[in-house]
């Protein structure tokens, strides 16, 4: 199952996009054998300042096909991270060929987009800034596929 994050605004060199790659390369390196994999990110910029409803409209069109989507957002279910990788495992088991990670811009995702959404997370009552949701979404994906290979990283 390939794994997207589609995200708002466009993340810069520096300490957090070294985090990302880091984990998304740990995440590739031990989801492949599971089937999990690869991780894309797809970053949408609205140049004009068309608020939320442009966001939305760019996110969409940076959604693959088909992908089950799922909202980062404070009003999502807050998961533990075995029931994350066993989110993770059951669409996979089911045939998903894609799911798509989404993180709105600095107002959130439009509620229309929020709505479409198969699954919502959140990371907590807080909010957080978004490159940080990004570095803790893909730490999270990689302690899934490590939970689910049964490798020793997540220690509960």
């Amino acid at each position: 199952m390939r794994v997207h994050l589609c995200a708002v605004g466009r993340l810069r060199a520096g300490p957090e996009r070294n985090l990302i790659d880091d984990y998304t390369t740990r995440f590739d390196r031990t989801g492949r054998a599971l089937a999990l994999g690869p991780f894309t990110e797809h970053e949408v910029e609205d140049r004009k300042g068309g608020g939320m409803e442009a966001e939305a409209a760019l996110l969409e069109r940076a959604l693959p096909s088909g992908a089950l989507l799922v909202t980062l957002d404070e009003r999502g279910k807050l998961l533990s991270s075995p029931e994350f990788a066993d989110h993770l495992a059951k669409w996979r088991d089911g045939g998903r060929q894609d799911v798509a990670f989404v993180i709105g811009g600095a107002d959130g995702i439009a509620p229309a987009l929020r709505a479409r959404a198969d699954f919502s997370i959140s990371f907590g009552k807080m909010v957080w800034p978004h490159m940080l949701v990004r570095v803790m979404l893909t730490e999270q994906l990689y302690r899934a596929a490590s939970i689910l290979s049964g490798a020793p990283y997540h220690r509960a």
